[in-house]
């Protein structure tokens, strides 16, 4: 299984980005999926995941009303919309995915933002 994130880059606060997650599996193998981000000398922290098989999508508290996790399955593909973006939310940002009791990382990509 291969995870490869795009869409990270350098951008303003208050500003937005969109992150995608491409798998060379189809996305409905997945118990689940997410977003995880490491900043510099921190713990790697979740940000949103969702379950593939539908339900309700988990965020953490400090991204609830500015991101949201979507997936298309067509595209074998997961999103993050990430808008009012502040200098905190820098960090590598990682895509997850578990498939029954196995857990899968991409490589990560970078998001900075500028205050």
């Amino acid at each position: 299984v291969q995870l490869v994130e795009s869409g990270g880059g350098l951008v303003q606060a208050g500003g937005s980005l969109r992150l995608s997650c491409a798998a060379s599996e189809s996305t409905f193998r997945f118990n689940v999926m997410g977003w995880y981000r490491q900043a510099p000398g921190k713990q790697r922290e979740l940000v949103a995941t969702m379950p593939s098989g539908g339900g309700s999508t988990n965020y953490a508290d400090s991204v609830k009303g500015r991101f949201t996790i979507s997936r298309d399955n067509a595209k074998n593909t997961m999103y993050l919309q990430m808008s009012s973006l502040k200098p905190e939310d820098t960090a590598v940002y990682y895509c997850y995915a578990r498939m029954v009791i196995v857990g899968y990382w991409g490589q990560g990509t970078q998001v900075t933002v500028s205050s």
